[in-house]
């Protein structure tokens, strides 16, 4: 699928782009959607990105595409990592267009999780260190290469962090210290994964923990020092009660309304220099096209 060609004015007092990062090879998803055949169900993520860019409001900023290829054969596993060498080019260019463009603030539409951490390892530097991330998410992707699941997208948050597969940590222009990042809405984690969170230091809120004080979150970010934030804001953090617009289907997550009011209430107390939407599946825009691909007359 080609991006839709939009007619863009650049605001040089805010620097703003809005970054399309179809990134699918970190994600290894298929053994959590069976009704997806296989080979859709990670480059699912690419179309979801699109979907995403075609539904976010019309923007006078700059929106730049990070090229990913579609190639199957890219998700050849190397470095504990699969997808390695397509993740390696991919993050070669995002890192360009950041250099080229040198944005203030950000707008990441994704993608697979870790396309946050171009972008925010960018702004970290940019701003000195001044700068907090929180990480809306139902798992906390603070895993490592060899841990056992090769899916890069669970990996995102330690590579925030500077941890990680070396040659792709020498890429990144900074790191954020664990004390500058918070979990909300936490409520799943792969073996180990809490024990790791607590030994890095990473702080983590529950749904029902941000509910009971709405506070909460803003109240850690006074505590962090920083005047500034970036909001990941992964989709399956929220419930599946109300939508299933991520790959997880994690109980009794966030509404719609909570998500929205956590970001928003961030961006009033702090300046928002980033903001990520990630780990969107189209399920039933997979199913319609694989439909239509069987059709008389459609090939």
């Amino acid at each position: 699928m080609k991006l839709l060609k939009f007619t863009t004015i650049m605001n040089d007092d805010k620097r703003i782009v809005r970054l399309l990062y179809p990134q699918w090879q970190g994600g290894v998803v298929a053994h959590w959607m069976p009704d997806i055949p296989p080979e859709d169900a990670a480059r699912g993520y690419y179309l979801g990105a699109h979907l995403l860019a075609m539904l976010a409001p019309p923007t006078t900023d700059r929106i730049v595409e990070v090229p990913v290829a579609l190639d199957g054969d890219d998700r050849a596993a190397e470095n504990g990592i699969s997808g390695y060498r397509a993740i390696l080019r991919q993050t070669e260019a995002a890192l360009a267009l950041m250099r080229e463009y040198d944005p203030d603030r950000i707008v990441t539409l994704g993608g697979e999780c870790s396309v946050s951490v171009v972008p925010f390892t960018y702004l970290a530097s940019k701003y000195g260190g001044d700068v907090a991330v929180v990480w809306i998410d139902a798992h906390p992707d603070v895993t490592l290469p060899f841990d056992g699941y090769e899916g890069y997208h669970a990996m995102a948050l330690t590579a925030c962090l500077g941890l990680g597969d070396p040659q792709l940590m020498r890429l990144l222009p900074a790191k954020f210290d664990a004390s500058k990042a918070l979990i909300v809405g936490v409520r799943s984690w792969d073996d180990g994964m809490k024990r790791r969170q607590e030994e890095l230091g990473v702080a983590g809120l529950a749904p029902a923990e941000v509910r009971a004080d709405r506070s909460a979150v803003s109240d850690w970010l006074k505590r962090s020092g920083a005047s500034k934030a970036v909001v990941h804001f992964d989709l399956d953090v929220l419930d599946p009660a109300e939508i299933v617009a991520g790959v997880g289907v994690e109980p009794d997550g966030l509404r719609i309304d909570e998500a929205v009011r956590i970001i928003r209430d961030i961006a009033a107390e702090h300046e928002l220099v980033g903001l990520t939407v990630a780990e969107p599946m189209p399920r039933v825009a997979l199913k319609l096209r694989n439909m239509l691909a069987e059709l008389p007359l459609m090939k």
